[in-house]
């Protein structure tokens, strides 16, 4: 949720930063129902005290001019109670649906303005034509998308034989990682309530995109980012435990309804994925260091790995719901001929934990303060094994991988 002090204060800049993030979002119905709702609230309380003091006066006596005032109080009470009722809701409502407030320095626009920052390594060179993952896959039977279909449906992924060894590993190497930079791993629940979802912005906004399960108040997890965030929530974290900093290996879940193209098949998009995600929360003094920290985080594994990529800052329409300001890192696919994202780091500001309640205090009694939180893929596998096959194929099909994957054992 957004600071709605700041929107009070500083309705031109807020309004006009949530326009240049997403135009089709009301913010001016936004301030207009803030506003009723508070005036409202205002007679509310003014006719229930004006009630309550009738009722003292009535101890010594009740006059019929008493009784009629009463009456009018009551309905009229009644009344403003409704509308109070009803406007709250509607404002609650687009609340909830309101998107972070961008940091002024992002630039406008959609995908198209995103600015590439950073380039590492080159595009590799082939000899022959580079096959796509999905010809490779079967070449070396390293997955089986008829089988997956035949168990879940379409866009549903089976790694099998050395590739789901090559997955244990890539997990293990990132869990590895991260650890070493400072993330305490975790293995969160799959499931998430909705208050959860919630918390992280992921509802009502998307509500559509997550799977429920029938007659229980749960949902497959879209991403740890959802689990992580809900960690500390309501809670109050003393300074000297920041940062915190959080890893986690999990799958997840994401309906994204709509068809597939033809660029976007085998493992670029998929229902089921698993995925490492960073996690951080810091004072807000901090937090663009964190922001640099993390994305040197997610960096480093495809450094280790070899692999070409290039890191983007996202202008204002391609950022995520929750974030102020989001870097993309993005792997160069041969067999798709194309950069595509593995990460995606975030600082969410304390638009997450406004939504969480999470707070930090600074010295024992002081009041507490929203904290802020950061998040990052670190990284989305499906796409990573793409980048991985496609580099390091060679002229029969077969693929090398790089050398650094040997040190990491499952025995």
């Amino acid at each position: 949720m957004i600071d709605l002090h700041r929107l009070r204060t500083e309705p031109d800049k807020v309004l006009a930063l949530l326009k240049k993030k997403d135009p089709s979002f009301d913010g001016k119905k936004l301030l207009e129902l803030d506003k009723q709702t508070r005036d409202l609230k205002q007679i509310v309380d003014e006719l229930r005290c004006e009630k309550n003091d009738l009722a003292k006066k009535g101890q010594a006596g009740v006059s019929a001019e008493l009784r009629e005032r009463s009456k009018i109080l009551t309905t009229e009470l009644k009344e403003k109670e409704a509308e109070l009722f009803e406007k709250n809701e509607a404002f609650k409502a687009l609340y909830l649906r309101c998107p972070n407030v961008l940091m002024e320095s992002i630039q406008e626009g959609g995908k198209e303005q995103n600015l590439v920052v950073k380039v590492f390594g080159e595009k590799p060179s082939f000899r022959f034509t580079p096959r796509n993952h999905v010809e490779l896959g079967q070449m070396n039977g390293w997955f089986d998308f008829e089988a997956a279909a035949r168990m879940a449906g379409s866009n549903f992924a089976l790694y099998k034989g050395d590739g789901a060894l090559v997955v244990y590993k890539l997990m293990l190497m990132m869990l590895t990682h991260n650890v070493r930079r400072g993330f305490l791993p975790l293995v969160p629940p799959f499931l998430v309530n909705e208050k959860a979802l919630e918390g992280a912005g992921n509802w009502p906004r998307f509500k559509e995109e997550v799977y429920r399960i029938e007659g229980e108040d749960l949902f497959l997890t879209p991403t740890s980012e959802v689990n992580l965030t809900s960690m500390y929530r309501d809670q109050i974290i003393p300074i000297q435990e920041l940062p915190i900093r959080m890893t986690a290996w999990t799958s997840c879940f994401r309906r994204e309804a709509g068809g597939y193209g033809a660029t976007e098949r085998g493992l670029i998009r998929i229902h089921q994925f698993d995925k490492t995600e960073i996690y951080s929360l810091c004072e807000p003094e901090r937090a663009e260091l964190e922001q640099d920290y993390m994305l040197a985080t997610a960096e480093g594994i495809l450094q280790a790995l070899g692999l070409h990529y290039r890191v983007s800052l996202l202008a204002a329409q391609d950022c995520s719901f929750s974030s102020a300001k989001t870097y993309d890192i993005e792997v160069w696919m041969p067999g798709q001929n194309d950069y595509k994202e593995v990460s995606s780091v975030s600082n969410c500001t304390d638009f997450q934990a406004r939504r969480s309640e999470i707070r930090y205090r600074e010295e024992p009694g002081a009041k507490p303060k929203l904290i802020n939180t950061l998040n990052g893929s670190s990284l989305a596998l499906p796409r990573l094994l793409v980048a991985l096959m496609e580099t390091y194929q060679q002229a029969d099909g077969s693929i090398q991988l790089p050398t650094v994957l040997d040190t990491v054992t499952l025995t």
